[in-house]
């Protein structure tokens, strides 16, 4: 996900019509359909790391629908592991692989199949090595990125052969050293029998689902955006069997990682309502330069639009969103309810990673259209997937 959203969530505090417009008593009342059970939310705070909450958010809910009970992971774990292999990448692509803060769902997966995990507690808290309860990379990735950058894009005869050491240095000052073991009782395990021995994860059970157009349908292809840096490939679904797969899981007792596009001025943090919704008319007048946009922004979406008057969405839209970059790679957040709004309409409940924030303390509510719309892809367990869907699809 990108890193720039980092800045947007900070930005957000300042806009007028949000943070203040939430503090007033016209908070929504849902009705809940249909409520899985998820951890407690965390804060992200000052990193690009949404793909490592949200994803072990959601490996966190996995575990409670399987009975194993309630875990924190440790997202350092998963982080540290994550940027010395973007490093690697990138040094090895001369820089032409990016290197950042982002990263997607499919680098927890990756993580808990080659290095495994470990919980929270097995390392130092987040922030408390330099001075900080939270994350905040602002010097950390500054650091990391223009050594990076040195070594990928210099012009450079040889590469020193200690450069990945220095690089863990950095992190190991940021984060702690990356535990070799982990104790629970009178057992020990490695961080990788950890994840297959006591949690009873299998990394192979979860898939990445997309929709889109340029790609076959009933394939998998490579999701062309920056934070995919390893590569991962999605399958493909058209738009009605990709909102089923998501409905249906749900209301079987399913969660999963949902990765989206939050800049627009309709998202629920952004229109100080709570939830995000799409306005029937998307024509936005750009106000850039203008006297206005020093009092409200540069972008007028209009008045807003109740749930019966959403756009309907279309395969060729959400197609059209996607290929002029008006949909882009933001943020990753956990899916893990459906619920009503006073008027019937349905709804996505969302786990986000801002910490305790707006109306609905950390979670916010997305309508089925914002979600067919603004998706980029979801990170699923298979057997929540629809046996017919599954079989075209080829996954067993």
């Amino acid at each position: 996900m990108k890193k720039n959203l980092l800045l947007i969530a900070v930005a957000l505090f300042s806009l007028p019509g949000s943070l203040g417009a939430q503090e007033k008593n016209d908070t929504v009342k849902f009705t809940v359909v249909r409520e899985n059970p998820i951890t407690s939310i965390k804060d992200q705070n000052q990193s690009g790391t949404c793909w490592a909450y949200s994803s072990l958010g959601f490996l966190e809910a996995e575990l409670l629908r399987m009975g194993k009970g309630e875990h924190d992971l440790c997202e350092s774990f998963l982080v540290y592991k994550t940027y010395m292999d973007r490093a690697d990448k990138a040094v090895r692509t001369h820089g032409d692989a990016s290197f950042s803060q982002g990263g997607s769902f499919y680098d927890a997966i990756y993580c808990l199949k080659h290095y495994g995990i470990v919980p929270q507690d097995a390392m130092p808290a987040p922030g408390t090595l330099y001075g900080d309860s939270l994350f905040n990379f602002n010097q950390l990735d500054a650091v990391a990125s223009a050594y990076v950058s040195a070594i990928a894009k210099g012009k450079l005869n040889k590469i020193s052969l200690t450069w990945k050491k220095d690089l863990d240095g950095i992190y190991r000052n940021y984060f702690g050293e990356l535990p070799t073991e982990v104790k629970v009782g009178k057992k020990t395990y490695t961080p990788q029998t950890y994840v297959t021995d006591y949690l009873g994860l299998n990394p192979d059970d979860y898939v990445s689902l997309t929709s889109y157009t340029h790609h076959p349908f009933y394939s998998k292809f490579i999701l062309e955006i920056q934070d995919n840096w390893r590569w991962a490939e999605s399958y493909n679904l058209p738009l009605n069997e990709f909102m089923e797969v998501m409905e249906t899981a749900v209301k079987n007792g399913y969660t999963f990682a949902w990765g989206a596009d939050v800049s627009e001025t309709y998202f629920g943090r952004r229109n100080g309502k709570g939830y995000a919704y799409v306005p029937r008319d998307l024509k936005v007048k750009d106000l850039t330069g203008s006297d206005a946009a020093r009092w409200s922004g540069t972008s007028d979406a209009g008045a807003p639009i109740e749930s019966e008057d959403e756009l309907t969405i279309t395969q060729e839209l959400r197609q059209i969103g996607y290929d002029n970059w008006e949909t882009t790679d933001d943020h990753g957040m956990v899916i893990y309810g459906i619920a009503k709004d006073p008027k019937g309409h349905e709804y996505f409940m969302v786990k986000n990673s801002w910490g305790d924030y707006g109306k609905y303390h950390g979670m916010f509510y997305a309508s089925k259209a914002y979600v067919a719309y603004k998706t980029m892809n979801i990170l699923i367990h298979k057997s929540a997937i629809p046996a017919a869907i599954a079989k075209k699809l080829g996954i067993k």
